[in-house]
């Protein structure tokens, strides 16, 4: 089965996975999703697998395959899963949940590997560009480090007492972090460590941005040097 160089993937809450090439529009490969709808889909790295966060499980597809089967499902999650991703190596996988946990899965087997607990639904996780640290924000308005080599949380704020961060990202060369919540507001800081580790959040900017829930905050890749690492003095 010959794959476009560019993979396009949609999912719904008509319980479908659909596979188009993006250049002509062509819809080439169906998956049936009857247990759930799909809150997230992820590709690794290396475009060989596609993940599809729904309520509770991940199930995980070969991309190069018409088998409509996963190959595999990780169903330790008891809620919606909110968060999926994988490393640059492509060799494991996180996620973040609506039960309050984030998780850590190894693709080769079934379980969880790791569980942090963030005591209220997560909402958005991240990992930041050293491979070595996730971010998560939650709907308590918690948004917490987690340092995955102590396997400890390294740091906590909560830019907006009792109000959801609904989305993070992380600038590429892991010198900025955002977060976006219901209130409309974006909190940019300023991350600071001299190590390959952050450790500090220096606020810079407190943005006004909507005038209600902000679905997604975004800032652009570096195209060049995707996974290029430089950290802050």
């Amino acid at each position: 089965m010959s794959q476009p160089s560019v993979i396009l993937a949609t999912a719904s809450y008509d319980h479908t996975i659909r596979f188009w090439e993006a250049q002509t529009g062509r819809c080439y490969r169906n998956i049936q999703y009857p247990d759930s709808q799909v809150n997230r889909l992820e590709i690794t790295p290396d475009k060989r697998y596609l993940a599809a966060a729904g309520n509770p499980h991940i199930r995980l597809f070969d991309i190069n395959s018409s088998n409509p089967q996963p190959v595999m499902s990780y169903d330790s999650h008891t809620n919606n899963v909110m968060a999926v991703g994988f490393p640059s190596n492509g060799n494991w996988m996180y996620s973040g949940s609506e039960d309050g946990t984030v998780k850590i899965w190894d693709l080769r087997a079934p379980g969880c590997q790791r569980e942090y607990e963030s005591r209220a639904a997560v909402n958005t996780v991240v990992l930041h560009p050293n491979q070595t640290e996730l971010i998560s924000g939650d709907q308590n308005g918690n948004i917490r480090v987690w340092d995955l080599t102590a396997n400890s949380c390294s740091c906590e704020l909560v830019p907006e007492v009792d109000t959801a961060v609904r989305s993070l990202t992380v600038m590429f060369d892991g010198t900025l972090v955002v977060a976006a919540n219901n209130n409309g507001t974006c909190f940019v800081w300023r991350l600071l460590s001299g190590t390959q580790t952050m450790t500090n959040f220096e606020p810079l900017h407190r943005l006004q941005a909507h005038k209600g829930y902000i679905l997604k905050c975004l800032l652009s890749p570096e195209y060049c040097e995707p996974n290029r690492f430089v950290p802050s003095e």
